[in-house]
């Protein structure tokens, strides 16, 4: 296990109206960034609202989100994803299942029953996963540029309706020279180029050096691409079919899919798709001019839609209970 490198803290642990910490959930140690409503009260006086990112990303990612959300009266977790900022690398444990159990954990270990899971891209991916494997750690769930992991899979294999989002799959099955291609060159700044909206101002320069300086801290390039090998390799393995098998699981809670208008990574229908797994309320938002990252190219589109969902399911209780 490769722990949270101390030196590379100014580059992780960024300052702002929230606080760093670490916990240690299914046998790693990750850092998640809280910002709570009010200081007095204690992290565990209101409802939980914890926030995974995306490739190629970390906790960052929701900064328009985490004070926005505590203003709102959520107590707001941004988690670096196992691999990803200030997280463990660690040398295996980049299927969905484990994924899923870290996130269950670390739910637990911040005082809660169950919390709010709100996922972009392989975020979202997890957060559908954790809904299916483990209900009780969710009382609700919000996946954005995220199709149900059934739908994701069905879309692209049997119409390859999502060529940029295909080509990106592919291209990160060769070994190491897409670990190499990303920790020297434009990669980072390039990708969220291409997969935000055309007319989008995401990244700026200084948002595209920030994620690109995060995604330089060895091995994270690596372990971000396991997430991507794992999806391609498992689907002929017997891990693989188990885990689809454990995704036809409904989900029971209410569900919001927030998509870019834009979007050109979603697949075709992948959003309508992702209801036939959801017996819960089903709610579907596409955020206006933006792409593949509606949170940070549009994001007051993103919190209106989110706040107004979220203002109706909820849970009103600090321990996930509604």
């Amino acid at each position: 296990m490769t722990p949270a490198v101390p030196g590379a803290a100014l580059d992780i642990e960024l300052p702002g109206p929230w606080q760093h910490r670490y916990i240690s959930a299914n046998g790693a140690r990750f850092h998640v960034c809280t910002s709570s409503p009010d200081p007095r009260a204690g992290d565990a006086a209101a409802p939980l609202v914890i926030l995974l990112h995306g490739f190629p990303e970390f906790w960052w990612a929701w900064r328009h989100q985490l004070p926005v959300l505590a203003t709102a009266g959520y107590r707001a977790v941004a988690m670096d994803l196992r691999g990803y900022g200030g997280s463990d690398k660690t040398p295996r444990g980049y299927d969905p299942g484990t994924l899923a159990a870290d996130v269950a954990g670390v739910i637990r270990g911040l005082g809660s029953r169950a919390a709010v899971v709100v996922g972009h891209g392989w975020g979202g991916y997890v957060a559908w996963t954790v809904a299916a494997q483990h209900p009780d750690c969710v009382s609700a769930l919000c996946a954005s540029a995220a199709p149900h992991p059934r739908a994701l899979t069905g879309t692209w294999g049997s119409r390859l309706t999502a060529p940029k989002a295909v080509r990106h799959l592919l291209a990160m099955q060769v070994p190491w020279l897409p670990e190499r291609r990303i920790a020297k060159g434009r990669y980072v700044a390039q990708h969220l180029a291409a997969w935000s909206a055309p007319q989008s101002s995401f990244p700026s320069a200084a948002e595209a050096e920030r994620y690109r300086a995060a995604f330089a801290l060895w091995p994270s390039p690596h372990c971000a691409l396991e997430y991507h090998r794992w999806l391609f390799r498992s689907r002929l393995r017997a891990d693989g079919r188990a885990f689809a098998r454990s995704m036809r699981r409904k989900i029971a809670v209410p569900v919001l899919h927030i998509g870019g208008a834009e979007d050109p990574a979603e697949p075709a229908g992948g959003m309508a798709s992702s209801a036939r797994y959801v017996v819960g309320p089903f709610t579907e938002e596409l955020v206006a001019g933006a792409g593949h990252f509606p949170h940070e190219e549009k994001p007051d589109a993103f919190n209106r839609v989110l706040l107004d969902w979220l203002s109706q399911h909820a849970p009103s209780g600090a321990d996930g209970s509604p």
